[in-house]
């Protein structure tokens, strides 16, 4: 199991680092498109355009913020073999199941992995 466990650390890590690099480069790419598409509009349509920027700035920081970094974080207790870190690997797993499908897939071996390890604390 703990082969398992080291294996679902990598994962984590490397899934929380591509995240995390391609939703930065989104943000970026998206800020420049939206700095020169308020640069055309004025009057109403650049308030609507300024608000419609605002939502797609936060989308992607919220990603990172609440699943990105956490991940990093789940990966880097599960290789340092820290109680907590399979926990919050479940949370995230179970946060992930929705990003299809490396992330679905992750998130099923995320909850097989926790269901063998609680079969193993506690038998039966």
């Amino acid at each position: 199991m703990e082969t398992h466990k080291r294996i679902l650390g990598i994962l984590f890590v490397i899934t929380g680092a591509f995240q995390l690099i391609i939703l930065t480069i989104l943000s970026i790419f998206f800020s420049t498109i939206f700095s020169f598409a308020l640069s055309q509009v004025d009057g109403d349509e650049r308030m609507i355009t300024e608000t419609i920027l605002g939502i797609v700035r936060f989308i992607p920081m919220f990603i990172i913020i609440f699943i990105s970094i956490p991940s990093l974080i789940a990966g880097a207790g599960l290789l340092s073999k820290q109680k907590w870190a399979m926990i919050l690997a479940l949370i995230i797993g179970c946060l992930k199941l929705f990003s299809f499908p490396v992330g679905t897939a992750l998130g099923i071996y995320t909850i097989w992995v926790y269901a063998e390890d609680q079969k193993q604390l506690n038998p039966s």
